[in-house]
């Protein structure tokens, strides 16, 4: 017989990360089910744009729940804005850019703990519920991203969406 798990606000990671210029929380970490799945909640600043990358063993799933972001996926440019859902296939580079002025807010869904394994790798603590304002990336903070993108099977092939 199969468990329900309920997750909500109390059972959840309370803690938020940086992540860049980005805000998160892990809603659903991979480990808490049998498939997987992880579920990662990202407040964003206007300008936001990770760098162009494949991930090689998981889907991307991004899920808007506030504001305004432009993707390439492959060859395919659109934008996408609240309630709106974009995938991202395993193995096609991709990458978004926030547009909207007050930032961007999306759940970002995959199966397989790479992404979120990196995303842990590269985060610090933070008690803070604002954003920055948008920075761009030292070479320290280019070169930690990379290495762990690379070891969790994401690869770094190219320039942020500008």
């Amino acid at each position: 017989m199969n468990s329900v798990t309920a997750i909500s606000t109390e059972t959840a990671e309370a803690s938020h990360l940086w992540f860049g210029n980005t805000r998160v929380a892990i809603r659903v970490a991979s480990h808490q089910g049998a498939d997987g799945m992880s579920v990662i909640e990202h407040w964003m600043p206007c300008g936001e744009a990770p760098p162009l990358h494949i991930h090689h063993t998981e889907d991307e799933v991004f899920h808007v729940i506030k504001g305004r972001m432009r993707f390439r996926i492959g060859e395919q440019s659109l934008v996408a804005g609240a309630g709106e859902t974009v995938l991202a296939p395993k193995g096609i580079p991709h990458h978004f850019r926030v547009e909207s002025e007050e930032g961007a807010q999306c759940l970002t869904i995959t199966r397989g703990a790479d992404f979120e394994a990196m995303v842990r790798a590269v985060s610090r603590q933070t008690g803070a519920d604002w954003l920055p304002p948008f920075v761009m990336p030292d070479a320290a903070t280019v070169a930690s991203l990379t290495a762990a993108c690379a070891a969790n099977g994401i690869d770094i092939i190219g320039m942020p969406l500008l």
